[in-house]
């Protein structure tokens, strides 16, 4: 396959840079993102008037950008034929119910068996091309023992319609959590927790800043300068006494916001290897064997809303909650 050639004028009023001219003024049906741009702007695909050009040069009004777009190539992970769970699909997304234990994406670590592996079985090369290479259009992330709700993009314009929405914060999405303690606004411990604030209707909001754990990089850790903005709020469900059940929404969607929030304000997840520490509930509590031998981050993404980024039209969904979370809110409600 040949490149595919895009060209534009720049249009008044310019940014002085390059890689901030092209970006505003690139053809939207073009679906070039930045970071895409940045990457042809260094390997010099891009000419203004003809001559190669660098991010950093500057461009005036009228300029003639011509940007030369090689194929997609094919990525060297394998298609696996692993059931899935599908609650829409259409020709441009797909929207799956991802079981706990399930990796989104492979890595050195799990390099099979994950969601992208079945969703290229499934799609049978029908795949989004947008970053250079075929793979499906992976938009946002769950962790591994996070079960619920995901939208994957099939094609490119869908990518970047959906990408846009999660960068504006704007696609509903909700979570059950079962946290150990019970978080209320009369806890003066939970009042005085920098960060930690109370909106109307009893909703527990935390606003921090997150960035790598300095210790160990596959952590995420609370900070006050740097890392990036993040903001989480809950309301309590159900009060088990030494646990609660809390609906979560984000307003930003950072790496293991959820459960590093929780745990910033004293109500680690249960069975959150990672920050919920050994926390357990009182040896007498009737519920404390369920939450010693429950596997997994108490975590289940169970709402999932957007705009459908080529029909425009309003899109909904919600998961059950898994089997192992039933059980554990259910020995719960028993002890209660």
């Amino acid at each position: 396959m040949s490149d595919m050639r895009v060209t534009f004028t720049i249009a008044e009023n310019p940014p002085a840079r390059l890689d901030k001219a092209i970006a505003r003024d690139v053809p939207a049906e073009a679906h070039l993102s930045r970071s895409r741009l940045a990457k042809l702007l260094e390997a010099g695909r891009v000419t203004v008037d003809g001559r190669v050009a660098g991010a950093r040069d500057k461009v005036a009004a009228g300029a003639e950008i011509a940007v030369d777009v090689p194929p997609a190539a094919d990525i060297e992970t394998r298609a696996e034929d692993i059931p899935l769970t599908i609650l829409h699909e259409d020709t441009d997304l797909i929207v799956v119910d991802k079981p706990a234990g399930m990796v989104v994406h492979p890595a050195p670590g799990a390099p099979g068996g994950t969601l992208v592996n079945a969703l290229l079985h499934h799609f049978g090369g029908d795949l989004s091309g947008v970053g250079g290479s075929l793979r499906p259009g992976i938009v946002h992330r769950i962790d591994k023992d996070t079960s619920g709700l995901l939208v994957v993009a099939k094609s490119d314009a869908a990518h970047h319609g959906l990408a846009a929405q999660f960068a504006a914060h704007s696609v509903m999405r909700r979570y059950l959590a079962v946290c150990h303690g019970v978080p209320s606004a009369g806890d003066p411990r939970l009042r005085g927790t920098r960060g930690v604030s109370w909106e109307a209707a009893d909703v527990l909001k935390i606003t921090t800043r997150l960035d790598r754990h300095r210790g160990d990089r596959q952590k995420q850790a609370v900070c006050w300068e740097g890392g990036r903005h993040a903001v989480t709020r809950a309301r309590r469900l159900e009060d088990f006494g030494a646990a609660a059940l809390l609906e979560c929404w984000l307003e930003t969607g950072r790496t293991h916001q959820i459960r590093v929030h929780l745990a910033h304000a004293g109500h680690g997840l249960v069975g959150d290897p990672t920050y919920g520490g050994a926390r357990r509930l009182p040896g007498g509590h009737a519920g404390a064997a369920a939450v010693a031998g429950f596997a997994r981050q108490a975590l289940h993404a169970r709402d999932l809303g957007f705009v459908h980024p080529v029909t425009g039209a309003e899109m909904a969904f919600t998961s059950e909650v898994p089997a192992d979370m039933a059980a554990l809110l259910a020995a719960l409600r028993r002890a209660a």
